[in-house]
């Protein structure tokens, strides 16, 4: 078993559900990050930085511990999906996403507090939306209410219904966090995930 603690540097319960898969010993911690994306930022760069941030934020509090962070963008035609918040919004991005392929980037960090180093990787995860109508889009909220979802659906519940394809390496970064490319991280630093 691992010596170093592994902590979780978020309180989705959808990363927790992810990490959980690993069976790996963690804690969690709650990073106080602006997700406000910075003038002209890429939506790839902003994705990176979040989740490299989110991975330091809580280091003091966790010596000799490494730290995942984790965010994930939506993009449409260049513009970025934020989380709807509002069953108003949702329906505007359920509606502006059907019959389109959305892009979902989803950046990755592990930082090491003994170091201080932080390692990233983003991961690139292709949906591709049915022609639905606006009946579905109100029955499919009203069901799972997505309204914390970056993209307003949640591919592994109710939304799958809205998708007519996928394409990319992890549908783990879908949901939140990419698991291939945190395993590698994890490996970076030498802590074996079996």
């Amino acid at each position: 078993m691992p010596s170093r603690r592994l902590v979780l540097a978020s309180t989705s319960p959808y990363r927790r559900a992810l990490l959980e898969r690993l069976r790996l010993p963690f804690e969690i911690a709650k990073p106080d990050v602006d997700e406000s994306p910075l003038p002209g930022e890429a939506p790839a760069e902003l994705a990176l930085r979040l989740s490299e941030a989110k991975a330091r934020e809580p280091a003091a509090a966790y010596p000799d511990s490494l730290l995942i962070g984790s965010d994930q963008v939506a993009v449409l035609d260049g513009a970025l999906l934020s989380k709807p918040l509002t069953h108003d919004n949702a329906v505007r991005q359920l509606r502006a996403m059907r019959g389109r392929t959305v892009e979902f980037l989803t950046g990755v960090a592990v930082h090491d507090t003994r170091t201080d180093r932080t390692l990233s990787r983003l991961v690139r995860y292709e949906v591709r939306l049915r022609n639905y109508t606006d009946d579905t889009i109100e029955r499919y909220l009203r069901a799972e209410e997505p309204y914390d979802c970056a993209g307003s659906a949640k591919a592994e519940g109710l939304g799958i219904v809205l998708i007519a394809g996928m394409a990319g390496d992890d549908p783990n970064s879908l949901i939140g966090l990419p698991l291939i490319a945190l395993i590698d991280l994890l490996g970076e630093f030498d802590y074996p995930v079996l």
